[in-house]
């Protein structure tokens, strides 16, 4: 997704879910977003716990790993785009992985920093839903 939108764009505190199979990386993001201010709403690493928390979730934000243990995340991501929630997509794929209707979304690339974090979260938050 292309726009230039600062940080300062950021709420002051976001309630975020993690979706991250891996627990390291699931643990970085968690530090990160800790460190950027941020609260961690929910943090999961399977593709039932995604869709129950998409459904239940009070998150303003989710952070989505696009592939967990070889399943997509796609029907998460269904379930938090009726609900109107943003969201931002963690993989170490390019663009074309996503299907056509997710193209565009902001997506931060593994490995990533804390400052392309900020970037995405700001990016997301400020896209229409």
């Amino acid at each position: 997704m292309s726009g230039d939108h600062t940080p300062s764009s950021l709420p002051p505190r976001l309630r975020i879910l993690v979706v991250e199979d891996e627990v390291l990386i699931r643990m970085l993001f968690e530090d990160m977003l800790d460190e950027l201010g941020h609260d961690v709403e929910g943090s999961v690493g399977t593709i039932d716990d995604a869709l129950s928390h998409a459904r239940s979730s009070a998150c303003d934000l989710a952070i989505l790993d696009v592939h967990l243990n070889g399943i997509h995340v796609f029907p998460a991501a269904d379930v938090l785009e009726e609900r109107r929630i943003p969201f931002i997509f963690a993989t170490g794929l390019s663009d074309d992985a996503l299907p056509d209707k997710y193209r565009g979304r902001p997506t931060i690339q593994k490995p990533f920093q804390p400052d392309l974090l900020r970037q995405m979260l700001a990016q997301a938050m400020a896209a229409p839903r």
